[in-house]
């Protein structure tokens, strides 16, 4: 056990939990005043629901024994059985290394909600967030990350979560848009943003969080956490400069597109962080931004109502970087990962491949019934008045002060 490892993972997981709530704030900013309060409670609230979920069920289905290469077994259902030492990170505390990934699930379908953000029933995403978290999020991490999982067997490499994380979230967001076409919609999707500020807070304390979250993967205060830093924050700086000179093409620098710009870099380099060098990390934070920005104007095209660009930024911007992994990793970053494509390495490259195309064919098939079974049950989206009206009023009416509230029924 180590007194330095484990404090940099109990930090780590602090930052990475401020990351849920940041994200509230970096979409609240974005939308109409009117559903303001509901998008920072979206995340909020999958705080809540993941945290008692992976407690209860979904650390043992993610890390726990391995059951025929896709799941867990049940032995730690409620923490039972847990040893005091886990081998996934020997020289930290088992109940550190559960809190830290802990963190992950909750962070992953709060970066769903970006998609339907201005009409989704809050009772319906809570139940659809349980159930994805455990049918989706926790058997894709066991394949993952989890001993004995297929994906890790074959060799695929996911530092800190940019395939279970980023493309499951990107990828289960598409689903949803789709499945809820049929859905009567208000708006299309398209906001004033309520507060710029509040958007740049929200990208600030994300990119601060996920020094957390690429970082405490070396799970330990190590040599591998500084590279995974440093590549980090130059992958970020790359990403929102590349965006900044894009959207400039067009109307001049947006800080809106901007701040997505850094957090879409923060997107691509985290599978790759803790494997590739400083210069890979500029060109994957940049390409990354180029994949996103050009996937954005793709979605508009073809209609697709994703509210916030969810798939773009995190599905499409994580698939690049589960793809670099393959041709960038380096064995002298990272002696316990493997060389790319770029150092001779195929294999690593083909691994990648599948991993994503596995990812995302389970996910969007799984995501898209569920969104189905949801809706059918309970209603996945407000009514198109209740839509006018915003959700704030409509989840949190009685909460808000009688001057916020317009005799038309609306926010002012």
């Amino acid at each position: 056990m180590n007194t330095g490892d484990t404090a940099w993972v109990l930090v780590s997981s602090s930052l990475v939990m401020l990351m849920t709530p940041a994200i509230g704030l970096f979409y609240g900013g974005m939308v109409d005043r009117k559903n303001l309060l509901s998008t920072i409670m979206l995340s909020f609230a999958t705080l809540l629901f993941v945290t008692i979920q992976w407690v209860l069920v979904g650390y043992s289905l993610a890390f726990g024994p391995d059951v025929g290469h896709c799941i867990g077994a049940l032995s730690w259902c409620g923490l039972a059985a847990l040893s005091s030492v886990s081998s996934y990170a020997p020289t930290i505390p088992h109940m550190a290394y559960m809190l830290f990934q802990m963190k992950f699930a909750i962070i992953t379908p709060a970066l769903i909600t970006g998609a339907f953000i201005e009409r989704v029933r809050f009772s319906a995403f809570m139940l659809f967030t349980l159930l994805w978290t455990t049918i989706v999020y926790d058997p894709i991490a066991h394949w993952v990350w989890g001993e004995g999982g297929w994906l890790r067997a074959l060799g695929s490499l996911d530092f800190a979560g940019g395939t279970v994380v980023h493309i499951t979230a990107g990828v289960a967001a598409l689903a949803v848009c789709i499945a809820l076409r049929h859905r009567a919609r208000a708006v299309d999707g398209r906001f004033v943003p309520v507060s710029v500020p509040l958007t740049l807070f929200g990208a600030v304390l994300v990119w601060f969080g996920w020094f957390g979250f690429n970082g405490g993967s070396a799970l330990g205060a190590n040599g591998l956490a500084a590279q995974a830093l440093v590549t980090t924050n130059l992958a970020a700086a790359a990403a929102a400069l590349t965006w900044m000179l894009l959207s400039r093409s067009e109307r001049g620098p947006s800080a809106v597109g901007t701040a997505t710009g850094a957090v879409v870099g923060l997107v691509a380099i985290t599978p790759a962080c803790g494997y590739v060098d400083a210069f890979s990390s500029l060109l994957i934070g940049a390409i990354g931004s180029v994949v996103s920005y050009t996937s954005i104007k793709l979605a508009g095209r073809l209609h697709i109502q994703d509210s916030l660009d969810v798939c773009a930024c995190h599905g499409m911007a994580g698939t690049w970087g589960a793809l670099a992994t393959g041709i960038f990793a380096s064995k002298a970053i990272n002696p316990a990962g493997v060389d790319g494509l770029i150092y001779g390495n195929w294999h690593l490259l083909w691994a990648q491949i599948i991993a994503v195309v596995a990812v995302w064919s389970f996910t969007f098939v799984v995501t898209y019934a569920l969104a189905k079974i949801v809706d059918r049950l309970v209603h996945f989206t407000v009514t198109e008045r209740q839509q006018r009206l915003g959700l704030d009023i409509y989840h949190y009416g009685p909460e808000l002060p009688e001057s916020a509230i317009a005799t038309n029924g609306t926010l002012v």
